[in-house]
């Protein structure tokens, strides 16, 4: 069966603070009804701890760090599962039950798994 990773766009917040207690069950919750075709997932701290690296040299030049995310977005890059399902169908349909699908964004793109 094919591998899906889902890109969890959201509000950029730090997940663990106790504000986002109910967000965080509603994950938790996902999670469990999910498990069948979940093969793995994070969530990411805020982009403000993110360090961007550009080699613009190319390979063996200069290494060039910004800190910060790659680009300043209204919703951020805050997570990600690994689905593994049937089809796209399928995992557009378990991306549509991830709470950020509510009120963010989920980008569904396959995986390609070199040497398979």
């Amino acid at each position: 069966m094919p591998k899906y990773v889902a890109l969890i766009y959201s509000h950029d917040v730090d997940w663990s603070q106790p504000e986002f207690a109910e967000v965080t069950k509603e994950y938790n919750e996902f999670g469990e009804a999910a498990a069948a075709v979940l093969r793995g997932g994070e969530v990411l701290y805020p982009t403000a701890s993110a360090t961007t690296v550009r080699v613009p040299a190319g390979k063996g030049g200069d290494v060039v760090t910004t800190d910060g995310p790659y680009a300043e977005t209204k919703e951020a890059l805050t997570g990600f599962y690994i689905l593994q399902c049937a089809d796209l169908d399928e995992a557009v349909a378990t991306a549509a039950k991830i709470p950020a699908a509510w009120d963010g964004a989920v980008e569904v793109r396959p995986v390609l798994e070199f040497g398979a």
